[in-house]
């Protein structure tokens, strides 16, 4: 809260509220993007996927940093290039503005309530484990706590605040993830291979063999590929990681920031499958599956058997500022959406106070987005947060992702496509979710109790990905409207060299 407080003096402009003011160098930026994507997911629900299904709960982790070399070599350095603040910057350049800004916002605000869902239940299970509440009531009350403060941290700080916040708990988290690292490979002599002995022995040899999770019916096979599409393409159509692009000077540091994070979160995920491992060999996973968190308890209930309650006390602060600082940079990258893309750029059409209108509808937007975010958690409680992470990443890949690289590469590629393809690919993807063993038929489901699944899937990304892409085809191609050669010439130009790009430097 101090750092969130000096911070926000400096916050008097949109460039300050959305981007930082475009001051962080690139090695910052790397660690705040860490942070930012570091989330409770990858803390909390990939260690309890290890420790519950081994080999198949580690590939939510080769999912998730592949998925950087996407982000990388296609969107990093292009979009900081070509845009201002948000998404909708860059598919309004060459298109019809109003409707374009629209559809990115709402595209936006979609992902950001299903990846808020995966944070504010990882903080439900995670207080109901340090705290021993085990009534619903209680839990509900945490998350809303959590929501509040949440709030108070993007009012009061803005993208500033926010990062700095990002850094700081990046750095506690990877420091965290290290020390118990150590520690548990210390126990069985520096020898891996006899961590993954003694959890075999506890849980049987199929935590080392794949499939425990994905491998018992055709359907769970084609579901993994379905995951697996899903993690590797999402990233690269996150908004609050698209956002962080444009917190650097120019799209040198854009790249640098992602080599950093890279290597960060590579690391990271290599600590996950020691600590994955060791919570399956020293506490098991039947006593994880009954504790209050469910598998999400696997770090914390590792961190009390090795270092009692001291440790578990640190890991829980870290893992709740993670929860904290996740959700408040997806806060202000919906509420930078609404604000600018559709408030400043649709209903005011561009009329509007840089310094203070722009910014008050964005915090009213924060405000609303923040108990939205409480209601849906409290509903989610419980689940498996990787796994609803994953459903985010579908949502991304399917809705923004291909408007964002046909608009970056696709010479012909028009307004009508681009509507075609988010509209549609969100759509597709809120359907089959919807109609999916996710929210129901199943004992996992949100909602156990009720059966409408008809989507034999848990995640939808194998249909609804090429659906999309396919979409934006169809939308351009039976489109009587022909493309803005000039801007597209423009665009091209832009996003290659930096030129007239925010304080970009051209080369």
């Amino acid at each position: 809260m101090v750092i969130v407080f000096r911070a926000s003096r400096n916050t008097k402009t949109a460039s300050d509220y959305y981007a930082g003011g475009r001051a962080f160098t690139g090695p910052q930026n790397g660690i705040a993007i860490a942070g930012d994507y570091l989330s409770a997911a990858s803390f909390l629900g990939i260690a309890g996927a290890i420790a519950v299904y081994g080999y198949d709960g580690f590939l939510y982790s080769i999912g998730f940093l592949v998925a950087w070399l996407v982000a990388l070599l296609l969107v990093a350095e292009l979009l900081r290039n070509t845009g201002k603040y948000t998404m909708g910057d860059v598919l309004s350049f060459r298109m019809k503005e109003r409707p374009v800004r629209t559809a990115a916002s709402l595209s936006t605000l979609a992902v950001t309530f299903f990846y808020l869902l995966a944070q504010m239940a990882g903080a439900g299970g995670l207080v109901a484990l340090l705290l021993g509440i085990t009534n619903k009531t209680g839990q509900a009350a945490v998350i809303f706590v959590v929501g509040a403060l949440m709030i108070v941290y993007v009012l009061v700080g803005g993208m500033k605040g926010t990062t700095w916040v990002q850094i700081i708990k990046a750095v506690l988290l990877i420091a965290g993830a290290f020390v118990m690292t150590i520690w548990v490979l210390a126990m069985y002599g520096f020898n891996f291979s006899g961590l993954l002995g003694a959890a075999a022995d506890v849980a049987g040899d199929k935590v080392l063999n794949p499939g425990a999770q994905y491998g018992k019916t055709e359907i769970s096979k084609l579901d993994f590929v379905s995951l697996g599409i899903a993690l590797v393409l999402g990233t690269a159509g996150l908004p609050h990681v698209l956002m962080r692009f444009y917190t650097v000077p120019t799209a040198k540091e854009a790249r640098r920031s992602v080599v950093w994070a890279i290597w960060l979160i590579g690391l990271f995920y290599l600590f996950t499958l020691v600590l994955g491992y060791g919570a399956g060999a020293l506490v098991g996973s039947d006593v994880i599956k009954k504790a209050p968190g469910g598998v999400n308890s696997a770090a914390p209930l590792l961190a009390l058997e090795i270092g009692g309650p001291l440790l578990l006390g640190f890991i829980s602060a870290v893992a709740f500022a993670t929860i904290l600082a996740v959700v408040a940079g997806l806060t202000i990258t919906a509420s930078a959406s609404f604000a600018h893309d559709i408030y400043a750029n649709v209903i005011k059409k561009g009329q509007v106070d840089d310094k203070g209108q722009e910014v008050k509808v964005a915090r009213i937007t924060a405000v609303v987005i923040g108990i939205v975010s409480i209601l849906g958690g409290i509903a989610a409680n419980g689940q498996n947060i990787a796994f609803l992470v994953a459903l985010a990443f579908a949502v991304a890949a399917s809705a923004n992702l291909p408007t964002l690289l046909y608009s970056l590469f696709w010479k012909r590629f028009n307004t009508n496509g681009a509507l075609w393809s988010i509209y549609g690919g969100l759509a597709v993807t809120i359907v089959l979710i919807v109609i999916s063993p996710a929210v129901s038929g199943a004992e996992d489901s949100m909602f156990p109790s009720l059966d409408f699944a008809l989507f034999p899937l848990k995640n939808p990304g194998l249909v609804s990905i090429p659906v999309s892409f396919l979409l934006g085809y169809l939308g351009t191609v039976l489109s009587k409207d022909s493309a803005d050669k000039a801007k597209q010439a423009e665009m091209e130009v832009r996003s290659l060299t930096g030129a007239g790009a925010e304080k970009a430097v051209s080369h």
